[in-house]
């Protein structure tokens, strides 16, 4: 069995008596029981893995032994930022947590008309904190070494802004017309816009259209909020080779 993967929000570097940031040490010590001698891997981001053995672990925090750190190969050619409109709880934490396992680059959490969850400054840090710590369990567990960037929650506008430079833009339209993107095999990046739970109203669709979001259409079903992120990445990154189409 390979050694647990730990996040660090902590540069890592080799050398002894490196203490483990608080999150990961309470996970280190009582969620996964390990203690003295035991071998785990740490990350911090940067797309390295570090092997690394404890030297002890107790309620006072948890030191290790951290090793020269390895390159992680496992990001897809396909830089893919995700633009999805909020779902409630547990759509959401399931969006993140499967997109982050199938390569996204980055995620824009959406604000639209239809969002049925409302946030004010104090929920918006919260969620924030909350999805953050999903997307580091996911890392963990899928072997990724670099995290996807989370964004602020934003509305719709500032999110189409922010990725008018990006060279391919889709938006999940059932009304689309069939066919998949050709040429996407040699992109280096891409955006794909999710609605929420009740979809996109007439004018927010007319401004996604008008910042060159191409409609995809996936099939002649509709598919749920949660759903529909998850089959779009996984084809798009079929596309680009990283799930072996090349």
């Amino acid at each position: 069995m390979s050694p647990p993967r730990i996040y660090s929000d902590v540069a890592l570097g080799p050398g002894p008596g490196f203490a483990l940031p608080a999150a990961a040490a309470a996970h280190v010590a009582r969620v996964l029981r390990l203690g003295a001698g035991d071998p785990i891997t740490l990350f911090d981001g940067t797309g390295m893995d570090f092997p690394a053995t404890i030297e002890s672990a107790g309620k006072r925090g948890v030191t290790v032994t951290v090793a020269p750190g390895q390159p992680v190969a496992r990001e897809s050619p396909l830089a893919i930022t995700l633009l999805q409109g909020i779902g409630r709880g547990p759509r959401m934490d399931l969006v993140l947590q499967k997109a982050t396992e199938l390569g996204v680059a980055a995620i824009r959490p959406l604000l639209t008309a239809r969002t049925v969850v409302r946030l004010d400054a104090d929920r918006t840090e919260q969620r924030r904190q909350h999805w953050q710590r999903i997307l580091v369990s996911a890392a963990e567990q899928c072997g990724r070494a670099t995290l996807p960037r989370l964004h602020a929650p934003a509305d719709l506008a500032t999110a189409l802004a922010a990725e008018s430079g990006t060279p391919w833009r889709f938006v999940l339209d059932p009304a689309a017309a069939p066919g998949l993107p050709a040429g996407i095999a040699g992109a280096r990046a891409a955006a794909i816009l999710i609605g929420p739970e009740g979809g996109l109203d007439p004018a927010e669709r007319a401004l996604v259209a008008a910042h060159g979001f191409a409609g995809l259409r996936l099939g002649p079903r509709i598919l749920r909020t949660e759903t529909a992120p998850l089959a779009a990445l996984s084809i798009l990154q079929f596309l680009a080779g990283d799930l072996g189409a090349a």
